[in-house]
């Protein structure tokens, strides 16, 4: 019978991916993620695959973050020759997320490697390059949700909207094999009901086996409309004391998110900022990935418009910095700005930058407004560290440091409970892509709540569908 394999985003929130075989000898992946966070979780990037890249017929992709798809191109230059089946707007940003990803591959190797001649150690290879970047999205079939396709043969896939980001999906896959049809469902990243752009996450009713994330199984985020009572508030107060406002973001669904929610300050009259700066060139251009697919929000206010409206309309103060010379030029203000840049969880991008001119100015206030997992520069502020290291040098921790929960993209405790609960037979439960306390308590909740023993897999478990 057809077998399943737990191989990435299991007992940790990164590194999504899975295997699908059946008895025929069809092998899909399931997702390609990277590893995010720890040092020692990072470099699992560079171990092998546990499985033959060539013998893959294909992959299907939940979604565009890098730790569902950012091994792909590896995965290609093993191997790999088969289709990447995603939703439309998913493979549009594969390119936009992958190609970025492959020049901060390239860029890190080549200063490793000067560092590293420096002390007579050998070079070091890029994870993979631009190169091998581009043969991979080649292989790049766009789809559209609820449009049934076979992935290889008896497994049939289809795309419903997951509500995390523009394009993202929960995957379902009809597996027949010895004349038999399994249903398995992957979760994917589910969205927050509360999101101010994306539509809710599509209810599903029947499978056989369901993957769950459990990223926020542990708790409800706060209300959305308190949250941005709360935004206001730290506005005020860095306009009071002088300081910029520093947001690390991730350039494809929470900037759209931040933009969206300043705007409605904005056209409130409670944005006291006269300059918002958006300081990542890819971010920028998922701006317009998002504007050509206007027709897949959910904006309600905007609904009269017969033309997706530039994001820049919403909030005219607005300010895009696509070049390093516009960037480096940010620097000029030591007040009055709110500065939005990559990456989310602080691991590398423009925001360090400005981290390294702000970080220790008591007036500076930094808002954290997604996950940050473990390991990473995101985390260790919002843990309280008051000395971290960025770009080589230690920098002093003065600014006040703000945990914004309520605009997570990601579903909430009661929300995963609410998606779970609509299933009408009760699936065998299987909780991934989460920190393991968190999916202990989510775990218990299923058990108190639904009446739902949900199993959490070892890495490199496998089991029968």
């Amino acid at each position: 019978m057809a077998l399943l394999s737990f191989l990435g985003a299991i007992q940790q929130v990164t590194g999504s991916c899975y295997l699908l075989e059946t008895h025929d000898g069809a092998k899909v992946l399931l997702d390609c993620g990277l590893h995010q966070g720890r040092r020692q979780e990072e470099e699992g990037n560079r171990l092998p695959f546990p499985f033959d890249a060539a013998s893959i017929d294909a992959v299907v992709l939940s979604h565009a973050h890098l730790d569902h798809s950012g091994l792909l191109p590896k995965l290609a230059a093993a191997g790999f020759r088969g289709p990447v089946h995603a939703t439309e707007a998913t493979s549009e940003l594969l390119e936009l997320m992958l190609m970025d990803s492959a020049n901060i591959q390239e860029k890190d190797a080549e200063w490793e490697t000067r560092w590293r001649q420096r002390i007579g150690k050998p070079p070091v290879k890029p994870l993979y390059t631009r190169l091998e970047t581009e043969r991979l999205l080649q292989q790049r079939r766009p789809h559209g949700y609820g449009e049934p396709f076979e992935a290889a043969p008896g497994i049939t896939v289809t795309f419903h909207d997951a509500g995390h980001i523009l394009g993202s999906s929960i995957v379902q896959l009809d597996v027949t094999d010895f004349g038999r049809t399994r249903r398995l469902v992957f979760s994917g990243d589910l969205g927050n009901v509360h999101s101010p752009l994306m539509h809710a996450p599509t209810y599903l009713e029947q499978a056989d086996v369901l993957l769950m994330e459990s990223t926020y199984g542990d708790r409800d985020h706060r209300n959305p409309d308190e949250t941005l009572e709360e935004l206001s508030r730290i506005l005020d107060q860095a306009h009071a004391d002088g300081g910029n406002v520093l947001i690390p973001a991730f350039s494809v669904g929470r900037t759209q998110d931040l933009i969206y929610h300043l705007g409605k300050l904005y056209q409130q009259g409670r944005l006291k900022q006269q300059a918002v700066f958006l300081d990542s060139p890819m971010a920028i251009r998922a701006n317009d990935i998002y504007r050509r697919f206007f027709d897949q929000l959910d904006l309600p206010e905007l609904a009269g418009h017969t033309a997706a409206p530039k994001i820049e309309s919403w909030l005219p103060v607005l300010r895009t910095t696509p070049t390093p010379e516009e960037s480096m030029a940010i620097n000029r203000f030591k007040s009055g700005a709110i500065i939005i840049a990559g990456s989310g969880m602080c691991t590398g991008g423009r925001i360090l930058h400005h981290f390294k001119h702000n970080l220790w100015r008591q007036e500076c206030h930094v808002v954290i407004a997604g996950f940050q997992a473990a390991g990473t520069l995101g985390r260790a502020l919002v843990d309280g560290a008051r000395h971290v290291k960025l770009l080589h040098q230690r920098i002093g921790v003065n600014a006040q440091i703000h945990t914004l929960g309520g605009f997570s993209a990601h579903a909430g405790q009661s929300q995963l409970l609410d998606w779970a609960g609509r299933f009408a037979n009760r699936p065998e439960l299987y909780l991934v892509h989460g920190e393991l306390d968190k999916m202990k308590v989510l775990q218990q909740a299923l058990i108190e709540r639904l009446n739902w023993n949900a199993r959490i897999p070892e890495p490199g478990e496998r089991i029968a569908l």
